[in-house]
């Protein structure tokens, strides 16, 4: 006789409960950038918007960064660090392969034995997490999951790349994703384009060093224009679907939150969307920088510390990057 197995019992739909986000210390104005390349702060704010970013000093490591950021969310979502079934931690600034940080992050926060491991899948990272934290609530895999987005960009950074120098931040954003009465996280739209893997990638990987110790340190490098067509043209379009999946217009929208990798690309995909001018966009990285994986949490942060977005909006959220991989959805503000 072939047994039959229990189906998971998981919630009706998911949510995000709360939120909470970390920025190091220091802050790094474009004229400390200029000590190392041959540019102007006119031209920096001109091509990205940035005029400031945060740089970790020592002891905010990825884990501590993390837990900032991870215990702020708990508080917010109202539940204690032993109900958390999952941790999920995306970043690529984590030097150790093994272990996932997430499972140290789980241990410090107090949550217990959950599932932990951590995921690579770049700027659009906390979209992957997202969308994994969703369906494992749905499924019954876990009733409520931490979402880490996490990154040391300053330690990948190449100070003397024109390009690339004044990109990049560090910082921790978070979130809980646990049931809901209601839908209140859309459907993901997400995908990759492997054959552009190469417009942004770290210069050289870590096996190099097995047998030349005098190569340069790794830093992530980029075909600017060739990202900057791709993130305008081809990400609006994803941006569009996952409203239409959502069954949400840009007339029925609240916020706009995409990563923050560039004001130029925002303000480009603000007016190829059509979104009316009553839509909040998040503008994060004029001060924060491209802080990668935590870009979408530490903007939700803000934009709902500072009174710039509420409770119950309707925020659609869209990442993009190395890859070259992408995820965008709708979902319901904590």
């Amino acid at each position: 006789m072939t047994a039959k197995i229990k189906p998971a019992k998981g919630a009706a739909y998911a949510r995000i409960m709360g939120v909470g986000g970390y920025r190091p210390v220091r802050v790094v104005p474009n004229e400390e950038i200029l000590k190392h390349i041959d540019s102007s702060d006119e031209w920096i704010r001109s091509r990205s918007g940035i005029a400031t970013r945060h740089w970790a000093g020592p002891e905010e490591t990825v884990s501590a960064m993390s837990l900032e950021a991870a215990g702020k969310a708990i508080a917010d979502a109202g539940i204690t660090a032993d109900q958390i079934g999952a941790v999920i931690v995306s970043t690529v600034s984590h030097f150790k392969q093994t272990p996932a940080v997430a499972t140290e992050i789980a241990h410090k926060v107090g949550a217990g034995k959950p599932a932990a491991f951590d995921i690579s899948a770049g700027c659009a990272g906390f979209g992957y997490g997202l969308a994994m934290a969703r369906d494992m609530v749905t499924g019954g895999s876990a009733e409520h999951v931490l979402v880490i987005g996490v990154e040391r960009l300053s330690d990948l950074t190449d100070l003397e790349d024109r390009a690339t120098a004044f990109l990049f931040g560090d910082g921790a954003g978070a979130v809980v994703v646990g049931p809901s009465a209601e839908p209140a996280i859309g459907p993901v739209v997400w995908g990759s384009e492997g054959d552009k893997a190469e417009t942004i990638k770290q210069t050289v990987a870590w096996d190099v060093y097995r047998e030349e110790t005098d190569v340069r340190f790794p830093a992530i490098t980029q075909e600017g224009q060739a990202v900057f067509r791709w993130a305008v043209f081809e990400m609006a379009k994803i941006a569009q679907q996952a409203l239409d999946e959502a069954g949400v217009s840009p007339e029925d929208l609240d916020v706009f939150i995409p990563h923050q990798a560039n004001m130029r690309i925002i303000d480009s995909m603000v007016k190829t969307l059509k979104l009316p001018e009553s839509v909040t966009v998040a503008r994060d990285v004029e001060t924060t920088g491209n802080t990668s994986a935590a870009s979408i949490p530490l903007a939700m942060e803000r934009l709902l510390a500072t009174g710039a977005a509420k409770s119950g909006d309707t925020a659609l959220l869209i990442g993009f990057g190395a890859g070259l991989v992408y995820a965008a959805t709708v979902v319901t503000l904590p």
